[in-house]
């Protein structure tokens, strides 16, 4: 017994779309079951980020303090001002496809061009700022020590203001000594891990300086964190420091706890993989609208359908912003 396959219309062809189900084209019900899937994985990754945080949220870093930095501004506090000027040109690039599926439904091709071209630009301004995000965060500025059972000592002056490892390690405590079989119990290649001075010439220089005090990412009641007095703090750095951290990769992070780094690492760059695929995705549309192929359909569906990727990516965004960098 064959199997009935449904026609409709005139043309007696298998169903593709048309005005059923929900007035929509095949294309777009399949773009809509991609983004409905895509957003249970990224609920799933925010969920476990958010689990993380509460498990370990003593020891966790403040966003505000983490985020601080500011292209061609060196030296200024900037906190989240740069996140939000991404989720601003994010956001734009949204409006701009908006005007883009608009202009398509009007067959003004012109303006489509124009549409596009926008949203293509402020893709590329968004991950070239992420990528700069990146890199910022990956350096470091302050450094920091890590002991033995991997917490962060952080070093303040008695003003309360970061100090970097850099300004007050002693260089003629000895040069950096590479870590072997030999003298360790394990070790790490130089190529892959060379902070710019030793944890010798650091504490050398931090018992030197009675100015300096060491911060712990460990929180106090009003959600700041700890601050140890001059004794507590020498204590803690000569007794239980272990190797300098600057700034975070995959394993140790001068902010603080080392899941942020790679919650940051895996849920921002998973995001950006996404803002990729949707410049390329554009960037092919762009290029069929000005040789003219979706005037010759008589229709501008595949913008319209890129657009709902994009505005997915645009709104995956802003709860990457509000519950990771804000809340």
């Amino acid at each position: 017994m064959e199997a009935t396959v449904a026609k409709t219309g005139t043309e007696g062809k298998t169903w593709g779309g048309g005005s059923a189900p929900l007035k929509a084209s095949y294309g777009k019900m399949m773009m809509w079951f991609f983004i409905v899937s895509d957003s249970l994985t990224f609920a799933g990754f925010l969920a476990s980020y958010g689990m993380s945080r509460f498990k370990f949220i003593d020891a966790w870093p403040i966003a505000d303090e983490v985020f601080t930095h500011f292209p061609f501004l060196h030296g200024v506090e900037a906190p989240m001002y740069y996140v939000a000027f991404m989720t601003f040109i994010l956001i734009f690039s949204s409006v701009t496809m908006v005007l883009a599926v608009d202009a398509g439904h009007k067959m003004q091709q012109s303006k489509v061009i124009f549409y596009l071209f926008l949203t293509i630009i402020g893709g590329l301004i968004f991950l070239s700022s992420q990528a700069w995000e990146w890199k910022t965060f990956i350096k470091g500025e302050y450094g920091a020590v890590e002991t033995h059972g991997g917490q962060i000592l952080q070093f303040l002056n008695k003003d309360g203001e970061r100090v970097a490892i850099g300004d007050f390690a002693d260089a003629t405590a000895g040069p950096r000594v590479e870590q072997t079989k030999e003298n360790g119990i394990w070790y790490e290649r130089d190529a892959d891990y060379q902070p710019s001075v030793s944890f010798e010439q650091v504490k050398t220089g931090f018992l030197a300086n009675d100015n300096l005090l060491v911060r712990i990412p460990n929180k106090d009641e009003n959600g700041h964190h700890i601050v140890l007095s001059r004794e507590e703090s020498i204590a803690k750095l000569v007794g239980d420091g272990n190797m300098i951290v600057e700034g975070a990769n995959l394993r140790h992070n001068e902010y603080g706890h080392p899941l942020f780094a790679d919650f940051f690492f895996f849920i921002t760059g998973f995001h950006g993989f996404h803002v990729s695929i949707g410049v390329m995705l554009n960037c092919i549309i762009f290029f069929n609208v000005i040789i003219g192929t979706y005037e010759r359909r008589g229709h501008y569906e595949m913008v319209e359908k890129v657009g709902l990727y994009w505005h997915f990516v645009d709104l995956v965004w802003v709860f990457v912003f509000t519950f990771f960098y804000l809340v």
